[in-house]
């Protein structure tokens, strides 16, 4: 009987921990895709589970952070959703390179044409937005989601650090460190420029250096053909002169032949 005891106190002590644990792991979340840098620009999914099992959510409110607005929010198409998009004027213009923004995206709504998320799933709904703010380290997004019964589920609990986690925290985007990739970008640029020129330079060393063994090979032609032509011709002067030497010896021996 003990034993049999124990084993429901523990089996209803595991019930109410996943039941009061629940609501926490499947709460409307927000994520980037890669990273959402301070200035720049991101695509964030608006993940939202369906924590009924007697009922799909059919509707999704997505709220803009008014403290923060953002110049750009584009929601992807999502087959099965509706996507509508509220604009509002601001009380104070954005400059976005270098003009004026007078109205900004305060609201997104998803409304489902078919079934929309039954139970036991999830659904992603991307959105492209920014430029986003440089003055702040995260970005507050408040939900609603609707079920098919008519339950509303307000997502709209701003957590705090330090506290607990409320039991309908609002989603919350986590914004990292600004990026400079166009000062890399102008570094690398300039190191290849540095290199394309040394390489250029070596080339043009190395012409002028082929241009100059050339020259000198062409001299040193040169001169060894005139040497050369010089030899051939002191050669053929002195067969000539031989020649004209024996003739000479035999016409003189001839003379005297014949005087005797």
């Amino acid at each position: 009987m003990k034993a049999s005891r124990i084993a429901a106190v523990g089996a209803v002590a595991a019930s109410a921990v996943v039941v009061l644990s629940s609501p926490a792991l499947a709460h409307v979340s927000v994520q980037p895709e890669g990273t959402a840098a301070k200035g720049g620009y991101a695509t964030v999914n608006f993940k939202v589970p369906n924590e009924r099992d007697n009922a799909s959510t059919i509707k999704l409110e997505v709220t803009l952070p008014a403290d923060h607005p953002l110049s750009s929010a584009m929601p992807a198409p999502v087959p099965g959703w509706e996507a509508k998009v509220t604009k509002s004027t601001l009380d104070k213009p954005l400059e976005v390179h270098g003009n004026k923004v007078t109205e900004a995206v305060s609201k997104i709504t998803w409304t489902a044409t078919g079934k929309g998320v039954e139970p036991g799933f999830f659904q992603k709904f991307p959105v492209s937005v920014g430029a986003l703010p440089e003055d702040a380290d995260e970005l507050v997004f408040k939900a609603v989601q609707t079920y098919d019964n008519d339950e509303v589920v307000r997502w709209i609990e701003v957590p705090q650090e330090g506290a607990e986690e409320p039991e309908h925290p609002a989603p919350v985007l986590e914004l990292s460190a600004a990026e400079d990739d166009h000062h890399g970008a102008s570094g690398s640029e300039d190191e290849a420029e540095d290199k394309t020129e040394d390489k250029a330079g070596d080339a043009e060393g190395a012409s002028d250096d082929a241009s100059a063994t050339s020259a000198n090979s062409t001299a040193d032609s040169g001169d060894s053909d005139s040497t050369d032509t010089t030899a051939r011709v002191l050669g053929i002067a002195g067969i000539v002169v031989g020649a004209a030497g024996v003739a000479y010896g035999v016409l003189a021996g001839r003379r005297r032949g014949s005087e005797a």
